[in-house]
C-alpha cells in the first residue's frame, strides 16, 4: 500500500492518536505550519483527516487547508504559529502570509 505521506509524519499523526477515545488527545506542543524553502512552502499539518501535506504559502490550497483548520477550533493557535514564525524568521515573508489569509476570511468565525 503505498502512501504520499512520510514516514516521519505517518508517525507523528500516530503518536497524536494513540490512546484516543473519540477525542482529541496530544501530548506535548502540535505544530500545524511547518516552514520550509524560506517561507515559501509549508508542511501543514492537519489534526482533523490526520493528513500532513506540502504547500506554497502563496497557494490557494495553503489558504483553503489553513480554512479548513480555522474552521475546526484551531485559528488562534494557528495564528499564534504564524507570529512565532515571523519573529523566529523576519525575512521569509510570514507576515505577508498571515495578512493574505486574514485578508481571505480564514480566521474569521
Amino acid at each position: 500500500m503505498a502512501s504520499n505521506t512520510s514516514k516521519t509524519a505517518r508517525a507523528s499523526v500516530r503518536a497524536g492518536q494513540a490512546g484516543q477515545g473519540g477525542a482529541l488527545s496530544v501530548l506535548g506542543e502540535f505544530k500545524y505550519v511547518i516552514p520550509l524553502n524560506g517561507g515559501k512552502h509549508a508542511y501543514v499539518r492537519n489534526l482533523t483527516n490526520g493528513k500532513t501535506v506540502h504547500l506554497r504559502t502563496d497557494s490557494e490550497a495553503f489558504v483553503e487547508e489553513i480554512r479548513v483548520l480555522a474552521a475546526a477550533g484551531h485559528a488562534a493557535k494557528i495564528r499564534a504559529e504564524l507570529s512565532i514564525l515571523n519573529t523566529a524568521h523576519p525575512g521569509d515573508g510570514w507576515d505577508a502570509t498571515e495578512k493574505r489569509l486574514v485578508e481571505a476570511g480564514v480566521f474569521e468565525g
